[in-house]
């Protein structure tokens, strides 16, 4: 049988050995395990930060900064987005404390629900970030801008409905 002489070249076996192994389909070796699966035109990267929203964006720098000792950034306003923010480095990723800019701040109405603050959104990167808008609305996932804008790190991003990612906010970010 060439069926049973290929699978014994391959797996060394011998005739004896080969009666004693259950039956099996054979597989063709020469199809790639993934055929038929599409390709995504881009990836998901790593977790960039978390991002937590802060009543009072000094005491909540002091904490990281003076209690646990971590390396924080400035204070840098991001008007465009309403929003101050200070980055709280972790080594493997960070945390980005927010704080209201402006009355039409989406932080503003943020802690109006949750006066002493709290979890915001987690930003992940993203390889291509123009791939991954045009995937997700072919994937029915809602977008909360039309385009992507410039985030507190100076390259695109895009906010996804937190209804369609289980209640999260998700930030994507060009890497």
């Amino acid at each position: 049988n060439p069926r049973k002489q290929n699978a014994l070249c391959f797996t060394g076996l011998s005739r004896c050995a080969w009666h004693t192994l259950p039956s099996v389909r054979a597989v063709s070796l020469t199809v790639p395990v993934g055929q038929g699966v599409p390709q995504s035109l881009w990836k998901l990267g790593r977790l960039n930060h978390v991002a937590i929203a802060v009543p009072d964006l000094e005491k909540a720098t002091a904490l990281y900064r003076d209690v646990l000792g971590a390396q924080v950034s400035a204070t840098v306003p991001l008007p465009e987005h309403g929003v101050y923010t200070v980055f709280v480095e972790l080594g493997n990723t960070k945390l980005e404390l927010l704080h209201p800019l402006g009355e039409k701040s989406p932080i503003a109405g943020f802690l109006q629900k949750n006066k002493a603050g709290g979890m915001h959104h987690i930003c992940i990167e993203v390889d291509d970030i123009n791939a991954a808008i045009v995937d997700l609305k072919e994937k029915k996932i809602r977008l909360l801008s039309p385009e992507p804008r410039i985030g507190a790190h100076g390259k695109p991003v895009m906010f996804l409905h937190p209804k369609d990612c289980d209640g999260v906010l998700v930030e994507i970010e060009q890497a």
